[in-house]
């Protein structure tokens, strides 16, 4: 058990080690997978020409106080292969200020595992840096084949993902609250080791070939040394022109944006990416016969986030997908008519903010119009209406799991390999974890409640009013 240091400087803030985590992790995947800079490079042209010709886009971040973040918004992705690494790595990124949001199965999709995303909570934390992880687990218990399954198990048992020189200064912060400059920067050197890419195979070809038979994420994560990190997304204000221009930028886009269509009124989120790497990889084999092949993991993504939705309005964006998907079977060979499909499709969802606010489709932040005198009516629509209350959409900090597998599955060659039923378990995922996971729909709403509490109490209104209020929101059929 290592000793556990005590301070003796002033501690660093969990946002500053996060900020210099997520820098330093896009440092190492620029020099690992080079085409990534070239894309963060071509999103922050392209979002540079959106802010030059839209001043109501700019002065909508600058008020939101959203903008600084842009250019620093990321999203990494890892995939883990036993509870161990979840439950540790739900430690590490604890000391980041990184806390587990929902639950996505992945298994709806066919793809067999389940997840979380690690970020901050707190809109001012987001602010500083909103640097997050989809961190998926692997479903052992899935795979049918039980002599793989067992091999697969023995393999991963017998791996380690965190030094122990990580362990001490988890514990450390553990112990202490906190880390001090110089255990902050140990920190940030001994976690990117974790995500770092190996050349070098842990099974020999023959091994590596079963599993990828079986489904190329299980290869992905049980023949090799640790999670490494398989993509970041920097964050475009247009990812059409960003679909377009990869190809320019000799980046293969994949053929289809995920998730909802191009609207005046983002909605929660878009993603699309290029098709991940062929590398090459040496494996296992006894010094006279090594054996050398590829391997495809390594991608880089772009989204584009909107606004985030309640339970209502979530419900009727995935029955409309769903209608699409049905509708469009084999989308990637009908591009054209996919998206004509999903614009007809999504006409039902509302692109006016005051419809979204008053069907209670979305979620959003109250403020008080300065000069304005509250009428005798109390419904909430009609102060919003009668432009009292403004609103402002809140951003979607988290993903979707049908998107996220559109993702995976562009870069995967499924030939052949296993299939998976739907088969979600929140409980033994939260027992791998240690903990639950934080409903994004009761984070958003009290955000959206939080704001409105200080809007009538700013508008003078006597308790009974104020309650009213409030009612219209925590009594809104789901």
């Amino acid at each position: 058990m290592p000793k556990i240091k005590v301070f003796t400087t002033q501690i660093v803030s969990s946002s500053e080690i996060r900020s210099n985590f997520a820098k330093a992790m896009s440092d190492m995947y620029r020099f690992e997978v080079p085409m990534y800079g070239t894309l963060v490079d071509m999103v922050q042209q392209i979002n540079q020409q959106e802010l030059d010709n839209n001043p109501d886009l700019l002065e909508s971040l600058e008020q939101s106080d959203t903008l600084n973040r842009l250019s620093a918004e990321r999203h990494g992705a890892i995939r883990l292969g036993k509870a161990e690494e979840l439950f540790t790595m739900r430690r590490l990124f604890a000391v980041m200020g990184m806390y587990p949001v929902s639950y996505y199965d992945l298994t709806e999709a066919g793809i067999p595992v389940h997840s979380t995303a690690f970020r901050p909570l707190y809109l001012d934390e987001l602010n500083n840096n909103p640097f997050r992880v989809f961190t998926s687990l692997l479903r052992l218990d899935l795979i049918s084949d039980k002599k793989l399954r067992f091999l697969a198990d023995s393999l991963l048992s017998r791996r380690n993902i965190f030094s122990n020189g990580l362990i001490e200064l988890i514990e450390i912060c553990e112990h202490n609250n906190g880390l001090n400059s110089q255990q902050a920067q140990q920190f940030v050197a001994e976690s990117l080791q974790t995500f770092r890419w190996h050349h070098n195979a842990t099974v020999n070809i023959t091994t590596y070939q079963q599993f990828l038979n079986t489904h190329r994420l299980i290869a992905d994560i049980v023949c090799f040394k640790g999670p490494h990190i398989n993509h970041l997304t920097p964050r475009t204000l247009n990812i059409e022109k960003a679909q377009q221009q990869m190809e320019q930028f000799g980046l293969q886009a994949k053929a289809i944006i995920e998730g909802p269509p191009q609207r005046q009124h983002p909605i929660l989120l878009r993603q699309t990416s290029f098709k991940a790497l062929d590398e090459d990889i040496q494996f296992k084999g006894n010094s006279e016969d090594t054996q050398f092949g590829s391997h495809t993991a390594r991608f880089g993504e772009i989204e584009q986030r909107g606004m985030a939705l309640t339970v209502k309005g979530r419900k009727l964006y995935d029955r409309l997908l769903g209608e699409v998907r049905e509708m469009t079977p084999d989308a990637i060979n009908n591009i054209e008519t996919y998206y004509a499909t999903l614009k007809q499709i999504f006409q039902q969802f509302p692109d006016n903010l005051h419809q979204i606010h008053d069907n209670r489709l979305g979620f959003f932040i109250y403020s008080v119009i300065p000069l304005k005198k509250v009428k005798t009516s109390h419904s909430l629509n009609d102060l919003v209406k009668n432009e009292e209350l403004q609103i402002t959409p809140i951003t979607y900090e988290d993903f979707l799991p049908i998107s996220a597998a559109g993702i995976f599955q562009s870069n995967l060659d499924e030939r052949g390999t296993q299939s998976f039923a739907r088969s979600p378990n929140q409980q033994a995922f939260e027992n791998d974890l240690g903990c639950k996971v934080t409903s994004e729909f009761e984070y958003y709403s009290k955000i959206q409640q939080d704001s409105l509490l200080v809007c009538v109490q700013q508008l003078g209104l006597d308790q009974q009013q104020q309650a009213e209020l409030i009612s219209q929101l925590t009594k809104t059929k789901h």
